[in-house]
């Protein structure tokens, strides 16, 4: 069981992530999507191989805690299709157990 918090909030907890390039990518439905908010910034990259990625920012108690903490892939390359929807965070911005 993988789990990401974040000031004593759980962000995602799964025994199903998908790990590529050393991040575990969350499925949809272990994400804590009232933690979660579009990103302010509206950020978004683009990896050759996976795609376009959209962000989130974490939203604890009705405020924005972080800034683009976590991405996910709303749709994919052929090679990311088993990745496509999940939720991946940065390890420098949260706890991941």
């Amino acid at each position: 069981m993988v789990k990401v918090t974040l000031n004593d909030t759980v962000l995602a907890e799964s025994d199903k992530t998908v790990v590529v390039e050393g991040n575990h990518y969350f499925p949809p439905d272990a994400i804590n999507s009232a933690a979660l908010t579009t990103s302010a910034a509206d950020t978004h990259t683009v990896c050759p191989w996976k795609g376009t990625a959209s962000y989130y920012d974490a939203t604890i108690g009705g405020k924005t805690v972080v800034s683009d903490v976590a991405w996910y892939y709303p749709e994919t390359k052929e090679k990311a299709n088993n990745i496509k929807g999940y939720v991946a965070f940065y390890k420098n911005k949260v706890n991941i157990q």
